[in-house]
């Protein structure tokens, strides 16, 4: 297990026991959520927080200002350790191990599922149906759109991957024409 990741599991662990305190589990994860697409999904935004020759303190009177009314102050008290740290950089993995420990302790499964097309409402319920009876757990569903799927899907929960996707068939199929040739 990386530093990275040891790191963000414990302010996983604290701001989840912060969150359960206050009632507040679903609302911090929304949160942090939106935390973390702005500080990581924006080039520039990224450039500003990890550009060394900022000090600390004018990237938190920035943040302070873009988030002011957005965060809980539990989750407003984490982004401001992590940038006085410099430790900006494990937010995607903080959110992951969040997410992970609220859907342990709500009996969530969270699925990440990987499409050639962006999934409606209907269809992410029915994959979370499915995978729900399968796992014996509630399926939250997140969608991406890979377009070198071909077709089908490919869905992860937790450490494991269902693959249903026509490019991993096409793989298999070509596998073993391979393997009767050589014999």
């Amino acid at each position: 297990m990386s530093r990275d990741t040891v790191v963000a599991k414990r302010y996983a662990k604290a701001l989840y026991s912060a969150a359960v305190e206050k009632g507040i589990t679903l609302e911090v994860e929304e949160q942090l959520k939106m935390v973390v697409e702005v500080i990581h999904s924006d080039p520039e935004v990224k450039r500003f927080i990890l550009a060394p020759r900022i000090s600390e303190s004018d990237k938190l009177n920035v943040l302070r200002t873009a988030l002011q009314d957005k965060l809980s102050p539990i989750l407003m008290n984490i982004v401001e350790l992590l940038v006085e740290r410099g430790r900006t950089d494990i937010f995607p993995e903080l959110l992951d191990t969040y997410i992970k420990i609220e859907g342990d302790a709500l009996g969530f499964g969270d699925a990440k599922v990987y499409s050639v097309y962006p999934l409606n409402e209907e269809e992410k319920a029915a994959v979370a149906a499915e995978f729900s009876q399968l796992v014996n757990r509630k399926i939250r569903v997140t969608n991406e759109v890979d377009p070198s799927l071909l077709g089908g899907l490919k869905v992860y929960i937790g450490d494991t991957l269902y693959d249903g996707s026509l490019a991993s068939k096409l793989e298999r199929l070509e596998k073993s024409f391979n393997d009767k040739h050589r014999r």
